[in-house]
């Protein structure tokens, strides 16, 4: 079976299906790629997905190619309109052509591709024939942060856990991993000087575990990872509440003086840094420092959210010294919507969550004239449960169903367009324990979320969405990918 070009998620911008066009992918098919290094390494990831399903050599030209039946992936001289992370892709009977002008543009369009070709690509020696449909796609974004946050201070994943996810949320050209490293149950990153941080803090997780963290290296091999899928890494260290983990480690951090126990549970809004020490300040310098140097991406996450702890003139004091270092040390700060409490510089950017609040941190973030990412949590937490009957998740919010995650615009929640930076899927990982759970509860409405931070609004139509949706069911299982089937859709039989 031939995928059409309407399966794709995201849809893209523009599709001329041309069904006397299609193209075959056989064993005397090269890669021809041109435009220097920056084309390359999507190139080598490309070439390396094709063989290990296909079982064809496929191999990498450099420059124009005079086969048969070449698959080109060109670097420059693209539509000027569809900016840094646009491309076109044209099939034709002897060749597939992507182009883009930068590496960016180029991977999505290899994206693209990839969910042209059967689902059993995915697979070593997977069958044929590796057909794909005729015609052209003309692809932009819609929005610059297509988010998907991943929680891993409650509980603890592994360094292949994240690169996992990074791979199975780039398929959906996400290209924003906000990574929630610190919170009341975990610290999860080592801080040169403040050994403690991870030696008692990151020692457990809810519910009482082992917990673990990420030494300087393992998070660099986490950035670095992510920045081959074209994939920013926004790192979070959380405050002045959520901090628990630091004052067990350091009880300096605390007003009395006094280190509280380690906590396992759920609860929020309980713990605070002592605003008015100066070593809170020394130590959010070192730490936001430290996390700077090691990402090389614009962007320092410093949390803001849920302090009822924190006195509210002290929230404001620590708020805006916060994003005060975040700035000096040569990035952008990115915190949750409560943040706008205090005065921000224009960059900022604010993540609004709290749909429980009346809208009222989101109105203060449009008033202060910041960047707002949409994260409204009734519809893009994808730890709430799908529905009263699922296992995992929680309902605080929800719960979420997929057509909820998906039937929504971020135009309706009253922000000025120019404002509007993008969306973002936050995974907190309170009941989430293995992959199998993070993929269970990311898989279906993830898709849903990227689609609406990518496609134009004028797609957006669930009736058709649940079919295309239902279309990529093939395609995880041969990813061995832990998808909840819920009865929202008519899966095909597996």
């Amino acid at each position: 079976m031939v995928i059409p070009m309407t399966d794709v998620i995201p849809i893209p911008m523009e599709l001329h299906p041309d069904p006397s066009a299609d193209f075959t992918l056989t064993g005397s098919t090269v890669l021809a790629v041109s435009g220097g290094a920056v084309a390359e390494p999507t190139a080598t990831w490309l070439a390396a997905l094709l063989r290990h399903g296909t079982g064809f050599a496929l191999p990498i030209t450099v420059g124009a190619a005079h086969a048969g039946s070449v698959i080109a992936l060109e670097l420059g001289d693209a539509d000027p309109s569809l900016g840094d992370e646009g491309y076109t892709l044209t099939v034709r009977p002897g060749s597939v052509v992507i182009r883009a002008a930068t590496g960016a543009g180029l991977f999505h369009g290899a994206e693209t591709l990839r969910q042209l070709l059967p689902g059993s690509v995915e697979t070593a020696g997977g069958r044929g024939p590796w057909t794909v449909s005729g015609g052209q796609i003309v692809d932009r974004p819609r929005y610059p942060w297509r988010g998907a946050m991943l929680d891993v201070a409650r509980h603890f994943f592994s360094v292949a856990d994240v690169e996992r996810y990074i791979d199975e949320i780039a398929l959906y050209k996400i290209n924003i991993l906000h990574l929630h490293l610190t919170d009341d149950q975990g610290w999860r990153i080592a801080i040169n000087g403040w050994p403690q941080l991870t030696a008692v803090g990151g020692s457990t997780e809810v519910g009482g575990g082992t917990g673990g963290y990420y030494t300087q290296d393992q998070y660099r091999q986490i950035v670095a990872y992510a920045a081959s899928r074209y994939v920013t890494v926004v790192p979070e260290v959380d405050g002045p509440g959520h901090v628990n983990a630091a004052l067990a480690s350091y009880p300096e951090l605390t007003c009395s003086g006094t280190a509280p126990p380690l906590y396992t549970g759920i609860d929020v809004g309980f713990s605070s840094l002592c605003v008015g020490k100066a070593v809170t300040y020394q130590f959010l310098d070192e730490v936001l420092g430290q996390l700077a140097a090691m990402t090389p991406g614009s962007y320092i996450a410093i949390g803001g959210d849920e302090a009822g702890g924190t006195p509210p003139e002290d929230y404001t004091a620590f708020i805006e010294k916060a994003v005060q270092t975040v700035a000096a040390h040569g990035k952008t700060a990115v915190g949750w919507a409560e943040i706008a409490a205090a005065p921000l510089p224009s960059g900022t950017i604010a993540e609004y969550w709290d749909t429980a609040d009346g809208g009222a941190s989101l109105e203060r973030a449009v008033q202060d004239g910041v960047k707002v990412v949409l994260a409204p949590a009734n519809r893009c937490y994808l730890d709430q449960k799908y529905d009263d009957n699922t296992t995992l998740g929680l309902v605080w919010a929800g719960p979420t169903s997929v057509e909820t995650a998906y039937d929504w615009d971020p135009t309706s929640y009253g922000v000025p367009a120019a404002q509007v930076e993008g969306v973002e899927a936050p995974l907190f990982s309170e009941t989430l324990t293995t992959m199998a759970d993070i993929e269970q509860m990311a898989f279906p409405r993830l898709p849903g979320i990227a689609e609406i931070g990518w496609s134009p609004q004028s797609t957006h139509d669930w009736s058709s969405y649940r079919l295309r949706l239902a279309a990529q069911a093939p395609r995880w299982e041969a990813m061995n990918l832990d998808f909840y089937r819920s009865p929202e859709v008519s899966w095909p039989a597996g």
